[in-house]
């Protein structure tokens, strides 16, 4: 097997490695425990650089960079730890827009979105459907030209920050519950809207948002009127992509090797000298070097043109489930000096490891479920038959 990168790919990931050299600064990334994870600087300087517009597939119109070095540059992205959320909402949603929305929302939208002008968020949870974006219940009633929107989002991310929500509701109630959904793109200054902030355990900042007779025009709807459920399927194919390309241990492998080799046990023996830490510390490698695998298989098959399905789950569910096993381990290493946070001065790193043990769950959970991801590769992948 051949594992060598092709000769862009390697140039390509010598300009991101500079580019985050020049532009990415340790404040930015303590900025960040405000609990929102984006830097419209950062943000700024890489839609600059077209790196927003080049993940869009070519074929909506986007600049369409091959998939591998799409890959390396989120794969050099989430080791330096840049704060980057908002890149991740900016791609899934241009290439929403691009695939199912109008020359007005092409028009108005995606140019401020691909240039950084703009960001945006996702409006598909509900408070009592969580996972089970099918059962929105906000309602959006047709009035001439109008829509009337009704109804609330939980865990609508970067809302706080945003200028548009791409929103589920609910058109037909009488329709089957996959049927009878619709896609608005709604600037999130029309009258009528209310952003909360919902703090998680993992340092970050989600919000509720409530809609209250919100008005909209009809040229703000995306795909057809109860055609949502197609939309919401182009949505979590890309996002779904993004996410396979998760690379979160490293950060807190090293933090775990560093203290390893610089702190020493009560009988004087450095911690590095035990065989259970040194053999946690090389099975994470491990683990990250078979993610890494996933993924840029996952990419080749992209960029020869075949259209992937289950790695983008299988890689996303791997990554997932290994960081969480990594920060438990890494973390109970470290002992009591593992509780301490990142305001405490004598946290280690910066109480990396403990603040990534916090963020480690939610992984688990955006972009599909370790659950669902399960049920994709024993049903597509191993032909296991569904369970009911």
């Amino acid at each position: 097997m051949d594992f060598s990168f092709p000769p862009d790919a390697v140039e390509f990931r010598a300009e991101v490695k500079q580019f985050l050299a020049d532009n990415l600064t340790e404040d930015m990334i303590v900025a960040t425990h405000d609990g929102t994870i984006h830097s419209a600087a950062l943000h700024r300087a890489m839609a600059d650089r077209g790196w927003l517009s080049g993940a869009v597939p070519e074929e909506l119109g986007g600049g369409g960079r091959d998939p591998i070095e799409s890959l390396v540059l989120i794969e050099e992205l989430q080791l330096a730890r840049a704060p980057i959320d908002a890149m991740g909402v900016a791609i899934v949603m241009v290439s929403m827009i691009l695939e199912h929305g109008s020359d007005f929302l092409k028009g108005e939208a995606v140019p401020r979105l691909l240039s950084g002008e703009s960001l945006g968020c996702f409006g598909y949870s509900e408070p009592e459907s969580g996972s089970d974006v099918a059962a929105a219940r906000t309602r959006a009633v047709r009035d001439g030209d109008e829509w009337i929107i009704n109804g609330s989002k939980m865990w609508t991310t970067m809302a706080h920050v945003a200028d548009y929500v791409i929103l589920l509701t609910r058109t037909d109630p009488d329709m089957a519950k996959h049927k009878g959904l619709t896609f608005f793109l709604v600037p999130l200054d029309t009258p009528g809207i209310e952003i909360q902030p919902v703090h998680t355990m993992g340092t970050e900042r989600s919000n509720a948002t409530f809609y209250d007779n919100v008005r909209i025009n009809d040229s703000w709807r995306v795909g057809d009127v109860n055609g949502g459920w197609a939309v919401m399927k182009t949505a979590l194919k890309y996002e779904r992509g993004i996410a396979g390309g998760q690379f979160p241990s490293p950060p807190v492998i090293d933090a775990a090797l560093d203290w390893a080799t610089t702190n020493v046990r009560v009988d004087g023996s450095a911690v590095i000298d035990d065989p259970t830490v040194r053999e946690k510390l090389i099975r994470a490698m491990i683990d990250v070097e078979v993610c890494r695998g996933f993924a840029y298989h996952t990419a080749s098959l992209a960029s020869e043109g075949v259209m992937f399905g289950v790695e983008g789950s299988m890689t996303k569910l791997f990554s997932s489930e290994s960081y969480k096993k990594h920060c438990r381990w890494f973390h109970d290493m470290l002992g009591p000096e593992g509780l301490l946070t990142h305001d405490e001065p004598d946290a280690h790193m910066g109480g990396r490891i403990e603040e990534n043990l916090r963020h480690s769950p939610v992984t688990a959970i955006y972009g599909g479920t370790s659950e669902i991801s399960r049920n994709l590769v024993a049903e597509v992948h191993l032909g296991l038959p569904r369970t009911r």
